[in-house]
């Protein structure tokens, strides 16, 4: 999984870096894009963490013909429900990157891009749903290599459709989102493959179970969902304030979003390979072992975006003349990097409670504590900081509320571990 998150986040940076040869406009529009596309990130990751939460503790209790009748469930569900946020999202995107900030000329170029965007948002997001009935199934392997051929396929479409090839000029900043929708398409088509050949899915039975599981499906995905909602709205806000600093800030923080779900991979790998684990201990009743894998996924946490952080902030500046030529962009972006990538040491431990508070029936504690790490701790030091020393403090207090954040998960954490049967709530 680490493999296959490093492939698809890789492929999202080298979009960055690719648009940013078009100049800091087009950059500056792609980042305006990024808290909506979080949004429906976030819905299609909180359907995931559902799916894979009821399907691993039915696999667990043994009860192998309800996890077929829930994987077909979630499939369609999930299918309608980003289709249908999708469609609302293009009716209403000028209003709303008018709010972000974005000018005329910015809404000009985002225009061009949205469309074939949501698109390949959607089948993303079907493509993530098949990814998660294979995790709730224990197969990493199949979603990861899928994951690696989408970003070589994208890795190739990309500077052909943006920069053109021969006499054809290219397509621009549209052209990204165009590759990206051949390379979902692509791994789609074979994943479709792949579960055909299983017994995973059924067409009977779905409504009886769809009353059944309607009840523990929103406990799970409504509270997830709104947790997964969180980023991105702080992400919204954030921009926000960054848009009123000028259009280089907005770029340099754009490359420094993407740059941060890449050096988050290990830990994004583990809030996808995880909670399957966890719920079958669940579903067993096996604490001794939760508590033991919940230990070890934190130690990794800590030392891994440690190492990687300080590594990453001794190199930012060549990192930055690698993903941007504009020599403003590049200084705001190794800033940028030497402060938040070793803050990340403790932003993974949130992410890591949060991940395993959904899986073992803690969603409302899981959806409380992202909500404080983003309103209580990061965006009230972002915003301080930015008010007080401008482009510099914004960039340390961003560094300072993942701290803080990190310091608040691993107190729930300690607090839920040392008492767990009192503490869970077995949800059917």
């Amino acid at each position: 999984m680490a493999i296959g998150v490093l492939a698809l986040l890789g492929f999202q940076l080298v979009d960055s870096a690719f648009i940013a040869r078009l100049g800091t406009a087009p950059l500056a529009a792609l980042s305006f894009t990024f808290p909506l596309s979080f949004l429906i990130i976030g819905i299609q990751v909180g359907l995931g963490i559902a799916i894979a939460a009821l399907i691993s503790r039915a696999l667990g209790a043994g009860e192998d013909a309800r996890a077929r009748r829930l994987s077909s469930l979630v499939m369609m569900i999930g299918g309608v429900t980003i289709a249908l946020l999708g469609v609302l999202l293009w009716a209403f995107h000028v209003p709303l990157f008018k709010l972000l900030g974005a000018d005329a000329a910015t809404l000009g170029l985002i225009g061009d891009y949205w469309a074939p965007q949501l698109l390949a948002a959607w089948l993303g997001a079907l493509l993530y749903f098949g990814y998660s009935l294979f995790r709730a199934h224990g197969d990493t392997r199949l979603p990861g290599k899928m994951m690696v051929l989408s970003s070589v396929i994208n890795l190739v479409m990309d500077p052909l459709l943006i920069f053109g090839v021969g006499d054809w000029q290219g397509m621009g900043l549209p052209g990204a989102a165009w590759a990206t929708v051949i390379a979902f398409s692509s791994g789609l088509l074979i994943v479709g493959l792949k579960l055909n050949r299983t017994d995973w899915l059924t067409s009977h039975q779905l409504w009886p179970e769809f009353l059944r599981s309607a009840g523990p499906f929103a406990g799970i995905a409504g509270p997830a969902m709104v947790s997964q909602l969180m980023p991105p709205l702080a992400a919204m806000l954030a921009i926000y304030v960054v848009a009123g600093l000028g259009e280089t800030y907005v770029a340099a923080w754009g490359l420094a979003s993407r740059l941060e779900t890449l050096s988050l991979m290990v830990i994004l790998a583990m809030t996808m390979s995880l909670p399957p684990w966890l719920g079958r201990c669940y579903g067993a009743g096996d604490w001794t072992q939760i508590q033991r894998l919940l230990h070890l996924a934190l130690k990794v946490a800590v030392v891994w975006q440690l190492a990687l952080g300080t590594l990453m902030a001794v190199l930012a500046p060549w990192v930055a003349l690698t993903l941007s030529g504009n020599p403003d962009v590049q200084s705001e972006l190794t800033l940028l990097i030497r402060f938040l990538l070793p803050s990340y040491a403790a932003l993974g431990v949130c992410m890591l409670v949060v991940s395993a508070g959904n899986a073992l029936g803690w969603p409302l504690r899981a959806m409380l504590l992202s909500s404080a790490r983003l309103f209580i701790c990061y965006l009230p030091c972002l915003w301080l900081g930015s008010q007080f020393f401008g482009w510099w403090g914004l960039v340390a207090g961003a560094a300072v509320g993942n701290l803080l954040a990190g310091f608040l998960a691993w107190q729930v954490m300690r607090r839920i571990l040392s008492r767990p049967h009192r503490q869970a709530g077995f949800v059917n």
